[in-house]
């Protein structure tokens, strides 16, 4: 069958509306607010393979990260007509437990699958030592149920045997389920759709462009890596800390460019440490294939194809590729971001013009878990905070956003207030954290929350030691702050803590802003933006 370039594109926008159309299925019928109003899931379509042939634009953790999860439940679990696949295992396809996948199969007249369609969502709470099931952990069964590759949804019925069991290991067992039963019914629309596809185009021709869009998708990742200049790039950053000791954490990378190939080598990185901020091989290769997406400067369809030019390299037992039972908590929300700053930061060396300075380089992932008064029941809350951008060569960076691997939105005060026992006293820019420069980095944002119950909370949270780094001579970015306040008293804590509070209690968090790019009041004026936040 030849090509038709008309009907690439059609199949590429069509494969890319399923998973879009997943999304917003999800997202409205989810019963969290980090779910249903944060988005924090992602959603994507595979082939038979389990080769992502298209996602949507949701968060790049997960989806660079998902093919692995569904090729474990491939070769876990025989999957008939009306089953659906769960797991969030991160030595089996996962990131960290709360990242939970769910996989089905689409079949078209064929005793095998003809497709998958998958999504993953984070879910607020897992189990494990601490509500929200972000801990200060030093192993993986202290941070909540593991769950390898198992039917949850049998010929379309749900496994309530194995609903029970699941919600039985949770702190709010009915958000959880409201949560389980929305991430079906995104795979059931994502079934749907693509049978509906191959009923108006028949089979032979859908899988036909779903390969040719990974060939298409390859072609133009090897033409941007060709306009890399040939060499061997190196960067290393640190983590601030592992949470436990205070030593930094090492991250190196060596990128080798041949022609239309890259080589990216980490391991000269750390060992995996003794605290929850290890990182799996899958949350490298979405660092990895985030990056590269973001070179390509056409819009392409992002799938298995861009990795095709791409090596990685990683050592088994360091901070980058852990192995079992590590705790992993924070290397999917904090490492990978890390991972991207020194990716970065060695294709600074090769395209000085086209690269940004460090973003804020952290989640600042929150949670809180308590007994709401108000009910009786129990409540676990987890959000991501946004914060300054990296200036670039063309313009100054963005202020308080998230950047990077997360591509969340923020909880609204209304819908925060509504769902939990706080009150938010203060939701601010930062003002002037952003790096100087010639173009001056996004500022960092000020989350503060008041709590109107008992609760613990824990914080994990990068850049309050080392800054993010500018660029071209820009100034690095302000790093951040944890700030508890009681009784008008304010205590600065760690990057990375956990604490029970009092009802009344103040939970403040200041981001980091991004870094400044170029040397200020070099070549041009500065900006008049830049000016104005200063």
């Amino acid at each position: 069958m030849k090509v038709n370039p008309i009907l690439l594109e059609v199949f590429k926008n069509r494969f890319s509306s399923i998973s879009e159309e997943m999304g917003v299925t999800l997202n409205r019928t989810a019963f969290s607010p980090n779910i249903k109003e944060r988005r924090d899931s992602s959603c994507a379509v595979f082939d038979r393979q389990g080769e992502m042939i298209a996602q949507a634009a949701h968060i790049p953790v997960h989806l660079g990260s998902m093919p692995m999860s569904v090729k474990s439940a491939i070769q876990n679990v025989t999957m008939e007509d009306g089953d659906m696949v769960i797991l969030n295992d991160p030595f089996k396809g996962g990131t960290h437990l709360p990242d939970i996948t769910v996989v089905a199969p689409v079949f078209a007249g064929e005793d095998a699958p003809s497709f998958y369609v998958a999504n993953r969502a984070h879910h607020a709470d897992v189990g494990g030592m601490s509500s929200g099931s972000m801990p200060l952990s030093t192993s993986l069964f202290q941070e909540g149920i593991i769950i390898p590759p198992l039917k949850l949804v049998d010929k379309g019925e749900i496994d309530r045997k194995m609903m029970s069991f699941l919600l039985n290991n949770v702190r709010t067992p009915k958000e959880r389920e409201g949560d389980f039963a929305a991430q079906i019914m995104g795979n059931i629309t994502g079934i749907r759709r693509t049978q509906e596809l191959i009923e108006k185009y028949s089979l032979e021709t859908v899988d036909f462009y779903a390969k040719r869009l990974m060939d298409y998708a390859e072609r133009l990742t090897r033409h941007a890596i060709e306009e890399i200049p040939d060499g061997i790039y190196t960067f290393e950053d640190f983590m601030d800390d592992d949470g436990f000791t205070q030593g930094t954490v090492k991250i190196h990378v060596s990128v080798t460019i041949q022609r239309d190939k890259a080589i990216l080598d980490f391991r000269k990185s750390n060992p995996q440490v003794g605290g929850s901020i290890n990182a799996v091989h899958a949350i490298t290769l979405s660092a990895v294939l985030y990056v590269f997406r973001a070179l390509v400067e056409r819009d392409i369809p992002t799938n298995d194809g861009v990795l095709r030019p791409i090596t990685v390299q990683t050592l088994k037992g360091t901070v980058v590729d852990a192995q079992f039972p590590a705790a992993v908590a924070g290397g999917n929300v904090e490492t990978s971001q890390r991972i991207v700053d020194v990716i970065l930061g060695a294709f600074a060396q090769a395209l000085p013009k086209r690269i940004p300075a460090a973003s804020q380089g952290t989640m600042n992932n929150v949670t809180i878990g308590g007994i709401d008064p108000r009910n009786g029941n129990p409540f676990a809350y987890y959000e991501t905070i946004g914060g300054g951008m990296g200036a670039s060569a063309a313009d100054d960076g963005e202020s308080g956003v998230h950047s990077h691997m997360t591509n969340t939105l923020n909880t609204p005060i209304e819908a925060l207030e509504y769902s939990y026992p706080f009150l938010v006293t203060e939701y601010s820019i930062r003002r002037s954290t952003g790096g100087e420069g010639l173009h001056r980095g996004g500022d960092g944002i000020v989350r503060e929350i008041q709590l109107q119950s008992d609760a613990d909370i824990t914080i994990l949270s990068e850049r309050r030691k080392l800054p993010p780094y500018g660029l071209g001579g820009g100034k690095p970015g302000a790093v951040g702050r944890n700030v508890i306040i009681r009784s008008g008293k304010r205590m600065e804590k760690p990057g990375k803590f956990s604490a029970s509070l009092q009802r009344n209690d103040i939970v403040r968090v200041e981001t980091p802003g991004g870094g400044g790019y170029g040397k200020k009041g070099a070549g041009s004026q500065e900006s008049e933006s830049s000016k104005h936040r200063a």
